[in-house]
């Protein structure tokens, strides 16, 4: 674009170079304390890879419906302490009908999500649960393609490959067992499929919001929102029939997420958000190997998979195609990485039947 200077007795040209996308984007920096944001994301990865071994071992006491609203309701109640000393609310009132649909989709996609994960359990493995679960991600760049246009970068589409080959492998054995029609494992892929589907229709609907509100507000509205609708089918009052056992999972479950974020929150402050993207991507391993343990020591708790060495190997390229997947960063003119933070603005998967935002509560 020129521009042609107006003074008398000039004619002098000055060139307006266009602004590069992203140019307004404010660039985040870490503290440099990376040994502890590995710490931290690690914490996150375990507080993950338990969640499903948890929860496989209380739906023996407790229905998914119950233990889903427990969640919600526990989540919801320990947010509203930050959410109404910052009156974190307020830009809810001028919302656009819009704004306001997306909220109701996150929300409905979240509270979906959760749901849908407890109940192929019912039907699957902690570990396998974690495997197909990582389709989530993908589901939600494919998403992005759609809705927002985005590109799928060649290493991304690699990734893709790689991640259902692992998926592939890891269910070898059952596979053919799946064109006979129906079986137990069929019913809970399709609720997995079906959870890692609600999580990136959550996701993309959140990201339209984080404009406007922080993630903190919009979690404690999808957490609210989840008690309310399950509060009905639920049965609150068959806590009162959980052993001592079942009283320790339930209270796990239920800040169990809140806690995996608060890591994964502090993480992101001492370590670059691509970096630790690919510590997340280790939760299926450490699902897979938490089983194998708490099989030997809490054997009354935690079923044994007994995973042959082709799936095992398949669990481990799903884990090399998340890495692979999300290999995404921009890096500036230095050759460090420096990631654009939009407040609030969403990551990767989290996907055990959770949520991911990068301003954590």
């Amino acid at each position: 674009m020129v521009h042609r200077d107006r003074a008398p007795g000039r004619a002098r040209c000055h060139t307006i170079e266009p602004v590069p996308p992203g140019a307004g984007e404010t660039a985040h920096r870490t503290s440099g304390r990376w040994r502890l944001g590995v710490a931290l994301s690690l914490g996150a990865v375990l507080m993950w890879g338990l969640l499903p071994i948890g929860l496989k071992a209380l739906l023996r006491q407790l229905d998914p419906l119950t233990i889903t609203w427990y969640r919600f309701l526990g989540s919801a109640v320990v947010l509203a302490i930050p959410v109404i000393r910052s009156r974190g609310l307020a830009p809810v009132r001028g919302f656009s009908r819009r704004r306001l649909t997306f909220l109701a989709i996150a929300a409905l996609g979240l509270s979906a999500n959760y749901i849908l994960y407890v109940l192929g359990l019912d039907f699957v493995s902690p570990s396998a649960a974690q495997v197909i679960i990582q389709l989530a991600p993908m589901f939600m760049l494919l998403g992005g393609m759609v809705v927002f246009g985005e590109r799928f970068t060649p290493w991304q589409w690699a990734g893709l490959a790689v991640l259902v080959l692992g998926q592939g492998l890891f269910f070898n054995e059952e596979l053919l067992g799946l064109f006979g029609g129906l079986t137990p494992l069929g019913r809970g892929l399709l609720f997995m499929l079906g959870a890692a589907l609600a999580w990136a229709a959550y996701a993309l609907a959140q990201k339209q919001l984080l404009n406007s509100l922080s993630s903190t507000s919009i979690m404690f509205v999808i957490y609210l929102v989840g008690a309310l609708v399950y509060l009905v089918p639920a049965t609150p009052s068959r806590i009162l029939a959980l052993d001592g056992t079942g009283l320790v999972l339930l209270a796990f479950l239920t800040f169990n997420t809140l806690a995996a974020y608060g890591c994964f929150a502090e993480a992101l402050d001492h370590l670059e958000a691509s970096r630790v993207s690919v510590i997340l991507a280790l939760t299926p391993l450490v699902t897979v190997a938490s089983v194998a343990i708490g099989s030997r020591l809490f054997p009354q708790v935690v079923d044994p998979e007994g995973l042959g060495p082709v799936s095992m190997a398949g669990a481990v390229l799903v884990v090399a195609g998340s890495v692979l997947a999300r290999r995404n960063g921009r890096r500036a003119a230095s050759g460090r990485e420096v990631e654009a933070r939009p407040t609030g603005s969403a990551l990767t998967a989290g996907t055990t039947g959770d949520s991911v935002t990068r301003e954590k509560p």
